[in-house]
């Protein structure tokens, strides 16, 4: 009997000390450095049923606690939590941007689908929802944002937290780089467009002896001193007129036309009748005015 009283009485204490600790809970510097460690790598703090009752419902409390209830999953049909969820974590992320170290204002988020229970204890069938609940006393009227008086945008909420914590936050909204690429995209294909034309006019003018013209600089046209006649093409093959070269300039633009018809007329998805005759009008072009260069050559070019 003497030595089973000493068993009982260290299995009481063990109990005993089981017990008590279990009621003692997470004190409050453990409640702020688990905040914190949380705050770190998300913005945005998940709350399961637990941690609802360790970090919000449970005291002691010297931070306020902004908490989102919402429905995520697309099975639920919320066409607004979605929308109001992004301008939610942009604000808590330029909330822990600029008050990482304060310790006194924390952002979570309570989803339906992981916790039905909270929404029952607080008999909310709405969603979503901005709750504050402050570090002493019990929650209030004005502690619930209303969003259709002050809209779901980030800067409203950012709004309604100053007025519930005196905590003013700057929202930092992430770089929109849609208008800037769309831009980017128009100038380049302008600059294409005229690299390309660019490109036509210095072959064409190659083609047609501009460059013949700028270093020799002969008359634009030329008149017989005895007939008194204007002529446009020189009769020599080794001298040309600045008339000339525009006159063959026109015609290598035409030919040109003419085979970017007929590849057209070819590759095209048009009416056969219309692409015949697409077809024959790029042909006609390459004749005619190819027919004319060779002309003007033995003119004399």
């Amino acid at each position: 009997m003497t030595k089973i009283v000493p068993i009982v009485l260290f299995v009481s204490c063990f109990l005993q000390i089981v017990v008590h600790g279990a009621e003692r809970g997470v004190t409050l510097e453990e409640k702020v450095r688990n905040l914190q460690e949380s705050m770190l790598k998300r913005p945005l703090i998940n709350l399961n049923l637990e941690k609802w009752k360790t970090y919000v419902q449970s005291s002691p409390r010297n931070y306020s606690m902004i908490v989102m209830f919402t429905v995520l999953s697309q099975s639920m049909n919320c066409p607004i939590c979605k929308p109001a969820y992004d301008e939610y974590l942009i604000l808590a992320n330029s909330y822990r941007y600029t008050f990482l170290n304060t310790k006194a204002l924390y952002f979570a988020l309570v989803d339906y689908e992981e916790a039905p229970q909270i929404f029952s204890l607080l008999n909310l069938n709405t969603a979503p929802a901005i709750y504050h609940f402050p570090p002493k006393g019990a929650r209030r009227t004005q502690d619930t944002m209303d969003f259709q008086r002050m809209g779901i945008d980030a800067d409203a909420m950012a709004k309604f937290v100053q007025d519930r914590t005196d905590v003013q936050i700057r929202v930092l909204r992430p770089p929109n780089y849609a208008a800037p690429v769309v831009v980017l995209l128009l100038v380049m294909l302008v600059l294409g467009l005229l690299y390309m034309r660019l490109c036509s006019a210095i072959v064409f003018a190659f083609m047609s002896g501009q460059m013949w013209n700028h270093i020799r600089g002969p008359p634009f046209v030329m008149t017989n001193p005895q007939t008194r006649e204007t002529s446009l093409i020189h009769g020599s093959t080794q001298y040309q007129l600045i008339a000339e070269t525009y006159i063959v300039l026109a015609l290598y633009a035409a030919v040109t036309v003419g085979v970017v018809v007929l590849h057209d007329a070819a590759s095209g998805k048009t009416e056969p009748g219309k692409r015949k005759l697409m077809a024959c009008i790029g042909i006609g072009m390459v004749v005619v005015f190819f027919s004319l260069l060779l002309s003007l050559d033995a003119t004399g070019m």
